[in-house]
């Protein structure tokens, strides 16, 4: 046999072999269909501790479309690849989830399978849900299993060629996705462990606030470091934070319940649902994130206590174009008496306007913040209807000139234009999401 024959049939078996591999690594068998099980199977207080998981994980705003039935799934979701659509976890028999066993529900939480063995994209967080117990997956079980059935009309994923073939996903999980549950830190308070556990598992925080790599995996030395979600930035929850005020965990704790914080204002955009949903579970495990949550933000650094006191940060002069119209359109909120959450903050205190672009307070000045009904809770008319782009531009570089103490931002304009762009989609304070994990949206009141 020639040489290069001998060379042909090593590559051959090469290919052949890699060939192999590939297919072993993709493969997944798909899990037998259940007949879908009564409601009633299951136990109410397990149905009752899923429902509280399942607030904590956002569940309801990332699987129920705008207008459509909670967890019936259709939510467009932008990628950097394109857009995928979240699934119908309902437990309907023919798109949702009501053939799947507890097997097949767990698989899917801790690999990213489907039960017909697909492998899932990650915009479903499951690289953080394989943190998740299997008591714990099994109570979400129930609660999903015991919802209205929804019958729903799959929306195909709008993604191009190679990133619509889904065994590549193989691939990424080789490369990005750790398996087991959570590790205790003996070291630290079984709160703390609470904490840390709810946090990098099912409320996935890091999935927002932890910047991406080109493949679209979180960076792994910059965890809640900040980073661009559709067109709200999530700012940075570790000591990398622009917050005027440093956090505590009291003031997280505030903040994660009440959907507001004298110190740090209001939760808005993406971040408004997270808090809706946390008004309504257990206290102890609202209180458990904020203290993990301020040992990630750390001591405050030295001499930083907040603003200062004054007439604003920077010296703004009083003839820019801007400080006519902050005086017309925000002056009477944020410069008032009235006790918060009634008033304004103190724009002193706005982490919107010390963030690294405009993005965020572009959206809340033009959409504003809606009351929830039968609560004290912020309030703010949204400007999108009463003032140009021009104008909005020149506040914006007023506010930041006056109430920061950054330098100035760039890109100004492009920020606004793609604000204006997205301002339909609605803003929401705490509590009061249409989408309420059953309907139990309210807190238990004391």
């Amino acid at each position: 046999m020639s040489k290069l024959r001998v060379l042909a049939a090593i590559a051959f078996v090469v290919v052949i072999a890699a060939a192999i591999a590939a297919f072993a690594i993709a493969w997944r068998p798909a899990i037998a269909a259940i007949e879908p099980p009564a409601p009633q199977s299951f136990d109410r207080a397990l149905v009752k501790r899923g429902r509280d998981l399942a607030a904590i994980g956002n569940c309801n705003d990332c699987h129920t479309a705008p207008g459509g039935k909670a967890f019936a799934g259709g939510l467009p979701v932008p990628t950097p690849f394109g857009t995928v659509y979240s699934s119908n976890i309902t437990p309907d028999p023919d798109s949702g989830i009501g053939r799947w066993s507890e097997a097949a529900f767990r698989r899917a939480m801790r690999f990213g399978v489907d039960r017909a063995g697909h492998h899932l994209y990650p915009t479903f967080p499951y690289d953080h849900f394989t943190n998740v117990t299997d008591e714990d997956d099994r109570a979400l079980y129930a609660f999903l299993m015991t919802r209205p059935a929804v019958r729903a009309t799959d929306h195909p994923n709008e993604l191009s060629f190679p990133f619509n073939q889904r065994f590549i996903i193989a691939g990424w999980k080789l490369l990005f996705l750790k398996g087991g549950t959570y590790k205790v830190d003996r070291s630290q308070s079984a709160e703390w462990n609470r904490g840390a556990y709810l946090v990098d598992g099912l409320a996935h925080c890091g999935a927002c606030h932890t910047p991406r790599n080109g493949l679209g995996a979180e960076e792994a030395n910059a965890s809640f470091s900040g980073a661009n979600v559709e067109n709200w930035h999530a700012y940075a929850i570790n000591a990398q934070s622009h917050a005027p005020v440093p956090w505590t965990q009291d003031a997280l704790f505030h903040y994660l319940r009440d959907g507001w914080d004298a110190d740090h204002g209001t939760a808005r955009g993406p971040m408004a649902e997270v808090t809706a949903n946390l008004s309504s579970v257990p206290e102890s495990d609202v209180r458990a994130i904020a203290l993990y949550m301020a040992s990630v933000f750390g001591p405050p650094p030295q001499g930083r206590a907040g603003p200062a006191k004054g007439n604003g940060a920077q010296a703004a002069a009083a003839d820019q174009p801007g400080a006519a119209i902050y005086q017309a359109a925000c002056a009477t909120c944020h410069e008032s008496d009235r006790p918060l959450p009634y008033s304004g903050i103190d724009l002193r205190l706005s982490t919107a306007l010390s963030a690294p672009d405009p993005r965020n307070a572009a959206n809340v000045i033009l959409s504003g913040i809606r009351p929830v009904s039968g609560e004290r809770s912020p309030i703010m008319p949204g400007f999108a209807n009463s003032m140009t782009d021009d104008q909005l531009v020149a506040l914006l570089k007023y506010l930041r000139s006056r109430f920061s103490t950054r330098p100035p931002w760039s890109g100004v304009d492009q920020a606004v234009r793609n604000a204006r762009q997205t301002e339909t989609v609605a803003l929401k304070t705490s509590r009061g999401s249409d989408s309420a994990p059953g309907g139990l949206m309210q807190r238990d009141k004391p």
